[in-house]
């Protein structure tokens, strides 16, 4: 049996860059000493979640790639030995900026890169003001582990990115996230909120009979302009297997290093009972790529 360990390191961030990063190492470094082989990271780890304000100070934490964050991450896929996926705010040009996942080999090479193709923009989340949409595609990428179908946070809700990695040959669904709630939300929309994340994913992972690792950042993260109370980021990163089924998950408020083993070969045998990709009728979905249907 083909079985792979991987990390996830769902941890709380704060405004200082080099704390931050030393404690990512000190996650990494526990997960890889635990026999991990592939570790994920949450969406823009580096810093906290600046897209609760429209502010052009914070183009200063975009990096260019290769750069500074790339060549500190190249450095600890290589001294562990493992494939790291990294969430990094990029700078490509002046005034053009991506939000992009790079993943790195274990020999510390840059294995590939994804740009975030769906850019939110909804209160505490102004996304579109500092990213534009990824212009790379639904490209996975090629590792020593696997072929990996790396997404970000709110591609994470359309089902049509998870179905072409997978037709691309994707053997991993993985999303770096950063979602959380508004403390003025009531329990119960914070509930429906977190149920409605974790079950388009797991949809995902049945629709196209493929493992889904989701990892999402944890934390109170103060809106610096006052007028919210702050993103509460709910946790809750897990691995679901291909039919769905949660394998592994994290609390919604604590920090945690996630060491799950996920069998590489079960999706070929979901596969083989569940023939979605033999049925569908291609034939028929040229509307899909309509914006609306009148």
């Amino acid at each position: 049996m083909r079985k792979i360990k991987v990390g996830l390191v769902q941890q709380s961030c704060t405004p200082n860059l080099e704390y931050n990063l030393s404690k990512l190492y000190e996650n990494i470094k526990v997960l890889a000493q635990n026999g991990a082989q592939l570790v994920v990271l949450q969406e823009l780890h580096n810093s906290l979640y600046f897209c609760q304000v429209e502010s052009t100070d914070n183009f200063d934490l975009a990096e260019p790639i290769p750069g500074p964050s790339t060549g500190f991450y190249s450095t600890i896929a290589r001294e562990f030995g493992i494939v790291l996926v990294t969430s990094l705010f990029e700078k490509r040009a002046a005034g053009l900026y991506h939000n992009t996942a790079v993943v790195f080999e274990k020999d510390g090479s840059i294995a590939g890169k994804y740009r975030k193709m769906h850019i939110p923009d909804d209160p505490a989340y102004y996304e579109k003001f500092y990213f534009t949409p990824g212009d790379l595609g639904f490209e996975p990428i090629q590792t020593s582990v696997g072929k990996l179908g790396v997404q970000v946070c709110w591609d994470q809700w359309y089902p049509e990115g998870a179905r072409l990695m997978a037709l691309k040959g994707a053997e991993l669904l993985i999303y770096p996230t950063a979602i959380g709630y508004e403390s003025s939300d009531t329990v119960e929309e914070q509930t429906r909120q977190r149920e409605a994340w974790i079950t388009v994913q797991r949809g995902h992972a049945v629709a196209n009979g493929l493992p889904v690792i989701a990892v999402n950042r944890v934390g109170l993260e103060p809106d610096p302009s006052g007028q919210t109370n702050g993103i509460s980021f709910w946790g809750s990163s897990f691995v679901a297997g291909p039919q769905g089924e949660i394998i592994a998950q994290a609390p919604i408020n604590k920090e945690m290093n996630m060491l799950v083993e996920i069998d590489m070969e079960r999706s070929e045998n979901v596969r083989r009972w569940w023939p979605f990709l033999r049925d569908r009728r291609i034939e028929k979905f040229g509307d899909l790529t309509k914006r609306f249907i009148d």
